[in-house]
């Protein structure tokens, strides 16, 4: 039986705009894994002053990390877990992905006006299936590695990402509203996609 192709979902947006836990609560109503963010332990571990090369680390970093999660969906072991009372087998045809190279461009761009090569680069070469937009209207929650409280900030990167999203042919969607309504959402068009 030919094994169908990964369909990889790209969850993306600005900070604290639950993007990490839309991509555990989507892995765990699909029974399948997520990518998290490379820059967070990145900047855990370095602290938040970072250089313009440090980001360019960040960016190999997260590849190098996504390349991991793929390989491990793929060719994993497919294990059952119970979901209530039925078995499942764990999903190797879907990867849920926290942050890629437009979030790294972005970021780049925001703070040091300018992106490096590569970056741009590997946006040409990475496809994935759909993208999901996460929106600011979530409160801004305090964490140590975030920068930008400000609605207003918020709201700018928040359209600066939304341009990229209609300026490519991937397909996308903007995820808005409370944690349970986002989800709901990204639902409908993950299931959408593994449709079609």
């Amino acid at each position: 039986m030919e094994q169908k192709p990964l369909i990889k979902v790209a969850v993306i947006g600005p900070e604290s705009t639950g993007k990490s836990t839309l991509c555990e609560l989507l892995a765990q109503h699909y029974n399948t894994q997520w990518c998290p963010e490379f820059a967070r332990e990145f900047l855990l571990t370095h602290g938040t002053d970072y250089s313009y090369d440090d980001l360019l680390y960040i960016a190999k970093g997260q590849l190098a990390m996504e390349d991991e999660y793929i390989q491990s969906t793929v060719n994993g072991p497919q294990t059952t877990v119970n979901a209530g009372s039925q078995l499942m087998a764990r999903s190797s045809q879907l990867l849920f992905i926290d942050t890629e190279m437009y979030v790294m461009k972005v970021w780049c761009e925001f703070v040091f006006e300018k992106c490096h090569r590569w970056i741009l680069d590997q946006i040409i070469e990475r496809k994935y299936d759909l993208y999901l937009l996460c929106n600011t209207d979530l409160p801004w929650i305090k964490d140590e590695l975030r920068e930008y409280p400000d609605l207003k900030t918020r709201d700018q990167l928040y359209h600066i990402y939304k341009d990229i999203m209609i300026n490519q042919s991937t397909s996308w969607l903007d995820i808005s509203g409370d944690y349970d309504q986002r989800l709901q959402k990204a639902i409908k068009a993950v299931d959408q996609l593994m449709a079609g």
